[in-house]
């Protein structure tokens, strides 16, 4: 059994480290009246960790290469607990936000590092059931999370959602030091420091104009500002990349994305999880401003999206290998497109029942294009560039759900302030929020749309080869849980 030892260490990380990717939605209302916080400073709680994620795995993974990944991942362990602590301290808003980036930079160590710790820690057979076992644990961790911040809310209320990271952390850090092994970095040369520093500038800097647009408007200064920073630094990057890459030392070698293939995969691992995950964090709100539900009940009304698509990538691992890899991986994300749209029925007078049809739709296509999202990139690119490939892809997928969120909170608070500017006499609270969640589920229904067609029409067959098999067993459920909800 002690063969094993390293794999728990994994394990509780990546578990911990997903888990509050999700746990967080159920508990904002209970925080935003402890905190006396807007609804800005919601999305900020939600968004920050998500972005911060998005924007430090690449370089992260770079530096990993560098420094050594057992040493990267005891790091982010060290960082995600402290992060975790103050969390759970918070006095106000502005503290709890700075604490949840602080534990997205662990959790991204954490991240970048588990795939080569896994590799290295186990050979052979062993190998596939180490990753069948860390990917069948992401998976869990997204359908536990809405759950478990739910009862955590509910019993002790919402700072023990975060000082539950603490013990977790502490054990995963003993067992890292006492089992598991790893040496120094084999990667030499110059980091991409300035590609790195302009992706998170880009990162950073869209998604704060996209969420001040809503309480600031698009031509607010403080909107249009950061956005052209973005754009900016977006140029600045391509431009370091393009240098990096005459050096063979890039970031993000370029030349991937003129691979139609990789680049219909990383375009739909970004609209994925905006389509599929980013609404979420608005109807929970909706469940527990409107419908009065506790945070546990809201928390198991919004799991049967993460639960069917845990049932079906099980299934469909089995069964999908036979097709060419587009149709699943499209035809998933027509369904989550559809499903998302189908949560619309949501009116003034539903309860949360409504919710059921679009959540089941959307998960079966969840679990139907996910499992074959990470193998097929990877197949699409040359081996000495598939830890990049990887990095890419995890990448697209956190900047899609961190981007969505904002984009989705924007619509909703327009929608919101126009439907109660329009109304005579009190404004229905029941019918604005459904006002406001029917345009958030037209959005992200037609994004999952778009990215069904866009896979269908740039994605060739391309068999996983025999190296990329071991991530691939990981992918489903990884995919399910890296989303967000």
């Amino acid at each position: 059994m002690r063969k094993w030892i390293p794999l728990a260490a994994i394990c509780l990380g990546a578990f911990m480290l997903l888990v509050d990717v999700s746990i967080v939605n159920v508990a904002l209302p209970k925080m935003s009246t402890d905190l006396h916080s807007s609804f800005t400073s919601l999305q900020w709680v939600v968004d920050i960790y998500a972005l911060v994620l998005a924007a430090l795995l690449m370089a992260l993974g770079s530096l990993g290469d560098r420094l050594g990944h057992r040493r990267l991942y005891l790091g982010g362990l060290v960082v995600f607990a402290a992060a975790s602590l103050t969390c759970a301290l918070a006095p106000d808003a502005a503290t709890l936000i700075a604490s949840r980036a602080a534990q997205g930079v662990g959790g991204a160590a954490m991240m970048t590092s588990t795939t080569a710790l896994l590799n290295g820690a186990y050979q052979g057979r062993d190998r596939g059931t180490a990753f069948g076992v860390w990917g069948a644990v992401n998976g869990a961790a997204a359908a536990v999370g809405p759950v478990l911040g739910g009862l955590l809310t509910d019993q002790f209320g919402w700072r023990s959602i975060f000082m539950v990271n603490v013990p977790v952390a502490v054990l995963a850090l003993a067992m890292t030091l006492g089992y598991l092994k790893g040496g120094a970095g084999a990667a030499r040369g110059r980091l991409d420091l300035l590609g790195a520093v302009s992706f998170t500038a880009f990162a950073g800097a869209l998604t704060y104009g996209l969420i001040e647009s809503g309480d600031k408007g698009w031509g607010s200064a403080m909107v249009l500002g950061p956005i052209a920073v973005g754009v900016l630094a977006l140029l600045v990057f391509v431009l370091a990349e393009l240098r990096a890459g005459r050096s063979g030392q890039p970031l993000l070698d370029l030349g991937l994305l003129r691979n139609r293939t990789f680049l219909g995969l990383t375009l739909a691992g970004l609209l994925l999880t905006a389509a599929a995950f980013a609404q979420l964090t608005y109807t929970s709100l909706w469940l527990q401003q409107v419908l009065d539900l506790s945070p546990l009940d809201a928390g198991l009304a919004v799991c049967p999206l993460a639960l069917a698509a845990f049932v079906v990538a099980l299934v469909s691992g089995k069964v999908m290998h036979r097709f060419a890899p587009q149709l699943p991986i499209g035809v998933g994300l027509l369904l989550i497109g559809g499903g998302t749209l189908l949560l619309g029925l949501v009116s003034a007078g539903s309860g949360w029942a409504a919710l059921l049809p679009g959540l089941l739709v959307t998960g079966v296509g969840v679990g139907m294009s996910t499992p074959l999202l990470m193998s097929t990139a990877l197949a699409a690119v040359p081996r000495e560039r598939a830890g990049m490939a990887s990095g890419a892809i995890n990448t697209a997928r956190q900047l899609g759900y961190a981007l969505g969120i904002a984009l989705l909170g924007t619509i909703f608070q327009n929608r919101v302030r126009e439907f109660t500017g329009h109304a005579v006499g009190r404004p229905d609270l029941h019918a604005a929020f459904a006002a406001g969640l029917d345009r958030v589920f037209l959005i992200a229904g037609c994004t999952g749309l778009v990215a069904g067609v866009l896979v269908l029409a740039l994605v060739r067959r391309t068999p996983p080869p025999a190296w990329a098999a071991a991530p691939a067993q990981a992918a489903p459920t990884d995919a399910v849980a890296a989303a967000r909800s």
